[in-house]
C-alpha cells in the first residue's frame, strides 16, 4: 500500500513432452515482506483439456527464529492422483499423504491450472455456464462447487501500464474450505491474456506489471535461448548453458566442430523437452541468493531432499548406483 517494491512474480508456459505432449506452466514469487523473506512456487504438467498430470507446490516464510515451509506434490499414477504434502514449522516437520481415484477428480482445478483457466477466460471474455469443477481445500479434502461460485467476471476497468492506460478484464477466485473459510483471489488481464495485476482480498500486497512485454514475448513459440527477460534471473547464453554450474571457459573454447555442433543441438533438443530444469535451476537460485546461507552444501541437500521423495524408486535406484 506504501508504492515499496516488495519483490518479483513470474509465470511461464511452455510445451513439454512427458509420456504424453502435455503443457508445463511455472509460477513463482519472491521477496520480503516485514524484512522477512517469502515466496512460493507453482511447477505444473498440463494436458490441453487442463487435466493435472504432477504438480509442485511450495511456500515458505522465513520469520527471526520461526520458519514456515510448505511443500505438496501430486502426481497421476495408475488411475490415482497420489499427493504427499510436507509442512515444516520451526523444528517440526508433519507429513500427509493420500490418494484419491481419478474418476472422482474429473474437473480438478488446482494452483497451477487455475492460473492457465483465468488466462482462458480472459481471452475469450467470457464464463461457461452450468460448468461444476472439483478443488482441494488446505486439509486435501475436495470441494465440488459451482464454476460461477468458484470464478466470477469482474467489472471492465482501466489500469496504467508503463506510460499506457489500457482496458483490462477482470476474474475473481474464491477458494472455499470445508471448515468455512474462503480466500479470494482478484486478476486482471490484458486482451492477449497477458496478467497485469494479481491481489488477495484483504492483502496489503499487489502483484501488478511495470512494463508492457515486448512483441517477442507477445508472440513467440518457443523459449529462446536467453531467459533473462525476467529480472533477477542467471541469463543463460546460447553456447553456454548454465553458466555458475560449469566451467565457462572450457565450455567456450570449444571449437565449433560437426560434433560439436550436433553435441550443442541434442543438449537444445533436451532443454526443450525438459522446461523444468530452467523452472527447477531458477527456483533454487532465486532462494540461495534471497536466503544467502553459510553452507550452500548444506542448502542444497535440504533444497532438493523434497524432489527425491516424490520418487521413490528413482532415489533407490540412484542410491544403489552411488
Amino acid at each position: 500500500e506504501g508504492g515499496r517494491e516488495l519483490g518479483e512474480f513470474s509465470v511461464t508456459v511452455e510445451f513439454a513432452q512427458r509420456e504424453q505432449p502435455c503443457m508445463m506452466l511455472h509460477a513463482q514469487s519472491h521477496g520480503a515482506i516485514d524484512d522477512c523473506p517469502c515466496g512460493t512456487a507453482v511447477t505444473a504438467y498440463l494436458t490441453t483439456d487442463l487435466e493435472v498430470l504432477e504438480e509442485d507446490h511450495h511456500e515458505y516464510v522465513k520469520l527471526e527464529g520461526h520458519s514456515v515451509d510448505k511443500r505438496c506434490h501430486m502426481v497421476q499414477r495408475d488411475g490415482l492422483m497420489v499427493i504427499h504434502k510436507v509442512t515444516t514449522v520451526g523444528e517440526e516437520v508433519t507429513e500427509e499423504s493420500m490418494s484419491y481415484p481419478m474418476s472422482v477428480l474429473r474437473g480438478l482445478v488446482t494452483e497451477g491450472s487455475s492460473l492457465l483457466l483465468m488466462r482462458l477466460i480472459a481471452l475469450r471474455r467470457k464464463m461457461p455456464e452450468n460448468m461444476t469443477f472439483v478443488s482441494l481445500d488446505p486439509g486435501l479434502h475436495i470441494i465440488n462447487t459451482s464454476f460461477v461460485s468458484l470464478y466470477a467476471c469482474l467489472s471492465q476497468r482501466q489500469l496504467e501500464v508503463g506510460a499506457e492506460l489500457l482496458d483490462v478484464f477482470g476474474v475473481e477466485r474464491i477458494i472455499q474450505s470445508t471448515e468455512g473459510n474462503s480466500s479470494t483471489w482478484q486478476c486482471y488481464f490484458l486482451d492477449d491474456g497477458h496478467l497485469v495485476t494479481r491481489v488477495q482480498v484483504g492483502s496489503p500486497v499487489t502483484m501488478r506489471l511495470l512494463e508492457l512485454p515486448s512483441k517477442a514475448e507477445k508472440g513467440y513459440t518457443h523459449p529462446p535461448h536467453t531467459y533473462s527477460h525476467i529480472r533477477g534471473m542467471i541469463p543463460m547464453k546460447d553456447s553456454v548453458i548454465f553458466p555458475v554450474m560449469c566451467n565457462r571457459r572450457l565450455i567456450l573454447d570449444f571449437h565449433y566442430s560437426t560434433d560439436h555442433l550436433k553435441l550443442k543441438a541434442d543438449h537444445s533438443s533436451y532443454l526443450r523437452q525438459h522446461p523444468e530444469i530452467r523452472a527447477l535451476i531458477s527456483d533454487f537460485l532465486q532462494l540461495l541468493l534471497l536466503r544467502k546461507p553459510d553452507d550452500v552444501f548444506l542448502f542444497a541437500r535440504e533444497y532438493f531432499t523434497p524432489f527425491a521423495s516424490n520418487h521413490p524408486a528413482d532415489a533407490d535406484q540412484e542410491a544403489q548406483s552411488l
